[in-house]
């Protein structure tokens, strides 16, 4: 049955014990984040000091990137066919014997640049598994009308773990070899698990699902997805957003080096920056949560963006650089929480794994595409210069999706839920404080 709002009403949640199971989870994810995030890190300083060469750096962005698209639509099916929090500790369990073994070569003298790609590799198919299953299941052990509040504090809580990897893994570096920061990330996925193990997920409700094949289910979520034209205006509206992105999220550290100097802490400064307004816009978003339409925060987020990164190009001292990147991470949980919240209410629950391995599939394709077109433009052009084209460009999606139907309070026209057994949520809004 479909709402008047056109939220789809979710499976029933309890509310009984709820907040130890988000607590549960978000910790386990919190750890898992945080030692990924270190080896990452590690490797990419690693190659760059080790080699200093563009294409070698080129490699290892492929090898991160590439797996993790590829296994995308594989992972969405398999969200909504398997226990997702089995598939979960299965991702943390796979990325984890691969940086175990990769420890044990570098232990023993074998530090071949093959082998931390094949690795990087493995880890993306396990991250590309892993993020579909996350979201998907946060609204089965989560009130709906909680669902903005939790997905809030994750996003605070992750720009503190975006500031802490790289200076533990600089801190580290500095007196430790690069085996010992891989040994943490074990830790840090043996905490994780156990975690996990803890936590109680309660089934999908509705009968037992009919067998059919894999390329079925496929066919099913992209049927879903075209039959719903608010999910299909969001993701076009990604698409082009996360494309526009690109100069903004990796040609900066190149802008700071070639504009304000090549010292170590104004690169770093440029990232703790950014992640700093993040923390603050996650701590913005749990006590506000957001407009009542959240298409319409989503698009105001996007021209926000427009205007401060616009900024960032025309800056002309640092200070005032730094300043407007602290700015500009501030919008960030504004867009991902909404964006999560949203889809989590509109998209059934059997449905959802299939819809966020979409939503990460668009958004791991066209920033490597991004790279591909910006990087080189980079060299015939200044980075001030495609900040400012670009952030021009970005208000025009952002306008778009402001106009729309979707923002103007229409109702969305999402295919109808399993079960309405669950009150009907809000369209959005601030939550009242939790319980």
């Amino acid at each position: 049955m479909q709402a008047n709002t056109g939220i789809v009403k979710q499976e029933s949640t309890t509310n009984e014990g709820w907040k130890k199971k988000a607590t549960l989870f978000l910790s386990s994810q919190s750890a898992s984040l945080f030692g990924s995030m270190l080896v990452q890190y590690a490797i990419i300083w690693y190659i760059t000091l080790s080699t200093q060469s563009g294409s070698v750096l080129t490699i290892s962005m492929l090898a991160a990137f590439l797996p993790q698209i590829a296994i995308s639509l594989f992972a969405g099916v398999w969200a909504d066919r398997y226990p997702r929090k089995l598939l979960i500790i299965g991702s943390d369990v796979l990325t984890a014997a691969s940086t175990l073994v990769l420890a044990v070569f570098f232990v023993l003298g074998y530090q071949e640049l093959w082998l931390i790609f094949l690795v990087s590799a493995i880890r993306s198919v396990g991250a590309g598994i892993q993020s579909p299953a996350v979201n998907a299941l946060l609204p089965q052990i989560v009130p709906a009308d909680r669902l903005l509040k939790v997905n809030s504090i994750n996003g605070t809580i992750q720009p503190f773990i975006m500031i802490a990897a790289p200076v533990s893994a600089g801190a580290l570096l500095s007196f430790s070899r690069l085996e010992s920061i891989f040994l943490i990330d074990v830790l840090t996925a043996i905490i994780a698990v156990s975690l996990l193990l803890w936590l109680h997920v309660p089934p999908l409700p509705g009968s037992a699902p009919e067998k059919v094949g894999y390329l079925d289910d496929l066919k099913a979520g992209f049927r879903y997805i075209g039959e719903s034209r608010a999910i299909t205006t969001l993701f076009i509206f990604f698409g082009l957003v996360w494309f526009l992105v690109v100069p903004a999220a990796f040609l900066s550290p190149l802008l700071v080096a070639r504009s304000y100097g090549e010292e170590v802490w104004k690169l770093t400064a440029n990232e703790v920056t950014f992640f700093a307004g993040s923390i603050l816009g996650g701590v913005i978003m749990t006590a506000w949560g957001g407009f009542k339409n959240r298409f319409r925060t989503i698009a105001l987020t996007c021209m926000a963006w427009a205007i401060l990164f616009a900024a960032l190009g025309l800056a002309r001292s640092f200070a005032l650089y730094l300043a407007l990147m602290v700015l500009s991470g501030i919008p960030m949980p504004f867009l991902n929480v909404s964006t999560t919240t949203l889809l989590q209410e509109m998209v059934r629950g059997d449905m959802q794994g299939r819809v966020f391995g979409v939503q990460q599939l668009i958004v791991s394709t066209v920033m490597p595409i991004g790279m591909l077109v910006f990087g080189p433009l980079a060299d015939v052009m200044t980075v001030e210069t495609l900040l400012v084209v670009t952030s021009a460009l970005m208000a025009l999606p952002g306008a778009w999706l402001y106009m729309s139907r979707h923002a103007g309070g229409a109702k969305h026209d999402t295919p109808p839920a399993l079960t309405p057994t669950q009150p009907e949520p809000r369209v959005g809004g601030s939550l009242e404080a939790a319980d």
